[in-house]
């Protein structure tokens, strides 16, 4: 076996300068990658500090340009105050009619949905049994009176026998006893005669007050009992009408205190919330309040003469309490609001707008009453805020003018789409040379393609 001490040495001086080798070589990829990520992102960051200068600058207005609106002056007049609340309509009065006696419901006198009046006969309930117990009543008072007048015949005897001694006193007295029995008699027959005749009636059923008939809850041919629970028909009045709404505890107050200086008005609206259907009055106000809802309750009577309210309708109800003499008004939409309150912009000298703060007692969809803040020679604006701000100089235009979209910020394009519509212009206005070329470049390419053939087939 041969001993080679060159070998040995050599690869015990190459084995340490291997692993720094391939970390160079392991390097030089992660270098490179980071310039190239780090070239993209400085062209991405140019390209975007370009165009955001051009897209902001495209919604601001120039601090010179005049900011059109409109404008009004406030005026006065006088302001109800209302109060809002919801209600529900409700039955004047409302009655279930039943039967007083049992019997056969004979004939059915009304329709289902008809206006009655009180008294009307509503339904007849057969009244054979109680004519006789009637007419028996009658008969035992005649009876009864027979002896009374017999009685009395005997008493008048007994007494001329016992004035001149061919008679007894005892006699007589007794006499005058069964006299006396026998009116009494007579006075219950009476009474007798009043119950059956007064049973004999309730077989007619009728109205006991004018109303709307509702749907009949038995029909005729069945027998009728005064217990039965549903009645006959269910009459409500709906002339007058009236309606119970509710308002918060807060203005408890507030409306006694106006209810103690004379009717307060109450109006309802209709189904769209702006009609008022019917006006009434307040008739009165619950002696406690809910404690689960924090209201009290208050109920108001209208005359309902279209009959536009129905019970278990519900309905927005305003209740005026008061009203504001000479107040001073402003369109609502003058009133603007920010951190510090309520404000509107008025038009000063050279049409220069300046925000003042305002105090507002009250408003509604129109108008604003304004405590303090302005006057009536001032002009505010109310139409136009878009562009708006404190110190701009505005042009009022004419009331009847229409601010246009203008005014309003301008609606932002997205990125690319103005890069694509200016794209888009210059290929149309390029079309024509596109043509050309892309002729130029068939027929160009039909040229080369005959050496092409030519060069296949003498291959060939």
């Amino acid at each position: 076996m041969l001993f080679k001490p060159d070998e040995k040495t050599g690869s015990a001086t190459d084995a340490p300068t291997t692993p720094p080798a391939r970390k160079r070589r392991r390097v030089v990829p992660i270098l490179v990658t980071l310039l190239i990520l780090g070239g993209l992102g400085y062209i991405g960051w140019s390209a975007f500090q370009t165009k955001q200068p051009t897209r902001t600058g495209r919604f601001q207005m120039p601090a010179s340009a005049t900011v059109p609106v409109l404008a009004a002056t406030p005026r006065t007049e006088d302001v109800p105050v209302y109060l809002d609340g919801v209600g529900t309509v409700r039955a004047l009065n409302t009655v279930t009619v039943r039967a007083q006696v049992d019997g056969k419901l004979l004939s059915v006198n009304f329709t289902e949905g008809q206006d009655v009046k009180k008294g009307d006969v509503l339904a007849e309930i057969d009244p054979a049994i109680y004519q006789a117990q009637y007419d028996q009543a009658v008969a035992k008072k005649a009876q009864d009176e027979a002896q009374l007048a017999n009685a009395r015949i005997d008493l008048a005897r007994y007494q001329q026998l016992a004035a001149s001694n061919a008679g007894s006193k005892q006699q007589a007295d007794t006499q005058k006893a069964t006299v006396a029995q026998l009116e009494a008699l007579v006075r219950s027959d009476q009474a007798a005669i009043d119950n059956a005749q007064t049973t004999l009636g309730y077989t007619k059923i009728v109205a006991p007050l004018s109303g709307r008939a509702g749907l009949r809850q038995i029909d005729q041919g069945n027998i009728i009992h005064a217990s039965d629970a549903t009645g006959l028909v269910v009459i409500t009045q709906l002339q007058p009408i009236a309606v119970w709404f509710s308002l918060p505890q807060q203005q408890i107050v507030r409306v006694n205190a106006a209810f103690a200086k004379g009717p307060l008005v109450v109006e309802v609206f209709g189904n769209d919330g702006k009609t008022v259907v019917d006006t009434g009055t307040l008739k009165g106000l619950d002696n406690q309040v809910d404690q689960t809802t924090g209201t009290v309750k208050l109920k108001a009577e209208f005359p309902n003469p279209s009959y536009q309210l129905w019970p278990g309708q519900f309905v927005s109800v305003r209740l005026k309490v008061e009203t504001l003499d000479q107040a001073l008004v402003i369109p609502t939409s003058a009133v603007q609001r920010g951190p510090a309150g309520t404000f509107s912009y008025v038009i000063g000298e050279d049409d220069i707008v300046h925000a003042r703060p305002i105090t507002v007692t009250q408003q509604n969809e129109k108008d604003a009453v304004i405590a303090k803040g302005l006057n009536t020679s001032d002009r505010v604006v109310t139409t136009g805020f878009a562009n708006l701000s404190d110190g701009a100089k505005v042009s009022v235009s004419a009331g009847d003018q229409v601010i246009t979209p203008d005014l309003a910020p301008r609606k932002r394009e997205r990125r690319g789409e103005k890069g694509q519509r200016g794209n888009g212009e210059r290929g149309k206005g390029k079309g024509g040379h596109a043509g050309e070329h892309t002729k130029n470049g068939a027929g160009d390419g039909a040229q080369k393609a005959a050496p092409a053939d030519g060069n296949s087939k003498a291959r060939q």
